[in-house]
């Protein structure tokens, strides 16, 4: 019905481990494609199992083409993981795929062609292979002109800090340093006037009771809003921080002392806003002890 090379082709197309392709062939009758959709249908349930798990860990990707960037995500449940080959390489297909695609959501990307699959299907086949729960979470393409420049920054090349910026003039040394400035400071906002209008009044808000707090009367407390506002704005907003390689100018001050003005910034932080599973092994041993 197959043959041991039967096997290990199919272990070759899939990655599948070899007893699981024998099994595989035996339910497919040796039909190799028959066979190999019995194994994603495996693998579907494989990952299904998998998805209570938290992926905090992964990779992060910035790929450049033209007047064209794509950044995206990875998750997978340990560095261990993000940093094999299997899963890099995937990272760096999916990138591509996204670049050359220009998908508007995740679900319009995961539909894709990838590789001979879809990149849904081949997020499938890799969950399978290496075991782990993995999550493709987010993606940006960012896109300038020609009177503009990309700057790109991988936080020590690990894949876990990747900012693109977009400047208007033509250094891209500038553009570069102030990505860089970006992964260290994290700024939320690139200006004053994005942040959102309920964002300030909260903070206003904790300002004035702050205020009070220390004792000042209400009417002086008001007026220590404004003054105290402005520190904000200077903390969260890109523009207004003070340059981390020349702490006498702030980042605008810097690019326009370049013939530069910064219009835009994306930062993806691996594992950011997920919330991490920790593990309090002491208590659950003593538990064990007690129980």
């Amino acid at each position: 019905m197959f043959s041991a090379s039967d096997v290990k082709a199919l272990r070759e197309k899939t990655g599948a481990g070899m007893m699981d392709c024998k099994k595989a062939l035996q339910e497919s009758a040796g039909n190799m494609d028959k066979a190999i959709d019995w194994l994603r249908e495996k693998g579907i349930s494989k990952a299904a199992k998998k998805e209570s798990r938290i992926a905090a860990e992964g990779l992060s990707y910035v790929l450049v083409d033209g007047n064209k960037a794509a950044i995206i995500e990875v998750n997978s449940e340990t560095d261990f993981v993000a940093k094999n080959a299997e899963f890099t390489g995937f990272v760096s297909t999916l990138t591509k795929t996204i670049l050359e695609g220009n998908p508007k959501t995740v679900e319009e990307a995961k539909a894709l062609s990838m590789n001979g699959s879809t990149v849904a299907d081949s997020l499938v086949a890799l969950i399978a292979k290496i075991g782990e729960k993995i999550s493709f979470r987010r993606f940006e393409i960012i896109e300038k002109t020609d009177n503009q420049v990309f700057g790109v920054y991988n936080h020590q090349n690990l894949g876990k800090i990747n900012v693109v910026t977009v400047l208007n003039g033509d250094n891209e040394e500038v553009a570069k340093d102030v990505a860089m400035h970006v992964a260290a400071m994290n700024p939320a906002y690139l200006k004053r006037d994005e942040v959102p209008e309920e964002v300030i009044n909260h903070e206003k808000e904790v300002i004035k009771n702050q205020a009070i707090e220390e004792g000042k009367p209400a009417d002086i407390a008001e007026k220590m809003v404004n003054g105290r506002i402005n520190k904000y704005y200077k903390e969260v907003c890109l523009l207004e921080q003070t340059f981390i390689k020349d702490p006498d100018v702030n980042v605008e001050t810097f690019a326009k002392n370049n013939n530069c003005e910064v219009v835009k910034m994306v930062r993806f932080e691996v594992g950011e806003g997920i919330e991490k599973r920790v593990d309090d092994f002491a208590s659950e041993v003593m538990s064990q002890i007690n129980g």
